[in-house]
C-alpha cells in the first residue's frame, strides 16, 4: 500500500473505551451518535451553548475528561456567509483546532476531524490525492485550510478526513431540499458544472472509525464512491420524491453566489478504500436517504 507524504498507519487501535463527540446535533454528529449507540460504545455528546468554536472556555471545559477518541464534527458550515465573515469562520474552522489538538494530546486521546474538497483549486480534471496542492477559492476553504496546517504542526494523534456535498435525512443539507422542492414545483433548475462525490453523513461516520480502528493517521479522504455533479444528483432525488417534476441542467453564472465554488473538486478515495474496505456508491446511499424520508412521512402522516 502506497500512501501520500501526509498519511500514515500505526498498529490497529482497541474499540474506544469512551468517545466525546464534538458538534453533536449537525449531520455528522448525529451520524456518529447512531454509530456508537449502535456499537454499545459509551460517550458524551455537546453543542452549542456547552461546546463553541468561537468560544476557547467552552472548548477547554468540554475536553477535561479521559477520552481514548476525540470526534470534532463542529465547524463553520455557511460557506457564502464565510465571505463576508471570514475571521470568524477562521476561527471556528482553523484557529480552534491549535486548541482541541493540544487538549486531546493532554489527555492522550486521538482527534478524528474534518475537512473539505475546497481547499482545492477547482482547475483538475481527475480526483485529488491528498497531497495535491492546495488552492482553495473562497474563504470557507481557506478558512478549512488554517485547521489543517495547524493540525499538521500538532504532535497529537490525529486523523484529519476531508470530505464533500455531505448529505443526511437529517439536517439542512443538498438531498433534503430538492427532496422538498420537488414535492412543490413543476420543475427545479440545477447547476450542472461542478463535479465531486457525495457523502452520507452515516457512511461517513462509519468509515472514519474504520480508518480509526486500522491505525490511520495524517490526511485522509472519505466520501461515497463515484462522482457525479449536482445536477445529476438533484434528477436521482427528484425521481424519488415527484417523478412529475422536471430537474434541469443550468451552469453556475445563472445563479451566482457570494462564494465561487470550484468545477472538479473530486476527492481520490483510493487509498481509504484499500484501509477500510468496500465504500457504497452515492446512488446507493442516496436512495436509502430517500427512503428514510418516505418512512418519515408515512410516519408523520399515520400520527395526523
Amino acid at each position: 500500500m502506497t500512501l501520500s507524504s501526509n498519511q500514515s498507519i500505526h498498529s490497529p487501535r482497541q474499540i474506544p473505551k469512551r468517545v466525546l463527540i464534538l458538534g453533536a446535533t449537525g449531520m455528522v454528529g448525529r451520524a456518529w451518535v447512531e454509530k456508537l449507540e449502535s456499537n454499545k460504545i459509551r460517550y458524551r455528546a455537546v453543542s452549542r451553548p456547552e461546546f463553541d468554536l468561537m468560544d476557547p472556555i467552552s472548548i477547554s471545559e468540554c475536553i477535561t475528561e479521559e477520552y481514548d477518541l476525540v470526534v470534532n464534527a463542529a465547524a463553520w458550515t455557511d460557506v457564502d456567509g464565510a465571505e463576508s465573515e471570514e475571521t470568524c469562520a477562521t476561527r471556528a474552522n482553523g484557529e480552534s483546532l491549535a486548541e482541541i489538538a493540544q487538549l486531546c494530546k493532554d489527555i492522550d486521546a486521538t482527534l478524528i476531524t474534518y475537512s473539505t474538497d475546497y481547499v482545492f483549486s477547482g482547475d483538475g480534471d481527475a480526483p485529488y490525492p491528498t497531497d495535491a496542492p492546495n488552492d482553495p477559492v473562497n474563504a470557507y476553504g481557506r478558512s478549512k485550510l488554517v485547521g489543517e496546517k495547524t493540525l499538521s504542526a500538532s504532535t497529537s494523534s490525529h486523523i484529519l478526513i476531508r470530505t464533500s456535498w455531505v448529505y443526511a435525512p437529517w439536517g439542512n443539507n443538498f438531498v433534503r431540499t430538492i427532496w422538498n422542492l420537488a414535492k412543490t414545483r413543476d420543475e427545479l433548475q440545477v447547476v450542472n458544472d461542478q463535479q465531486g462525490r457525495p457523502t452520507s453523513a452515516q457512511q461517513l461516520a462509519h468509515n472514519s472509525f474504520n480508518l480509526y480502528l486500522k491505525g490511520a493517521q495524517g490526511v485522509w479522504h472519505l466520501s461515497d464512491d463515484g462522482e457525479c455533479t449536482w445536477f445529476d444528483l438533484a434528477t436521482q432525488i427528484a425521481k424519488r420524491s415527484n417523478p412529475q417534476c422536471n430537474v434541469n441542467p443550468c451552469s453556475s453564472d445563472q445563479y451566482p453566489r457570494p462564494a465561487k465554488r470550484p468545477a472538479y473538486s473530486t476527492l481520490d478515495i483510493s487509498e481509504s478504500m484499500k484501509l477500510v474496505g468496500t465504500i457504497k456508491n452515492w446512488q446507493d446511499c442516496v436512495a436509502a436517504v430517500c427512503n428514510a424520508l418516505i418512512d418519515a412521512e408515512a410516519q408523520t402522516s399515520s400520527t395526523n
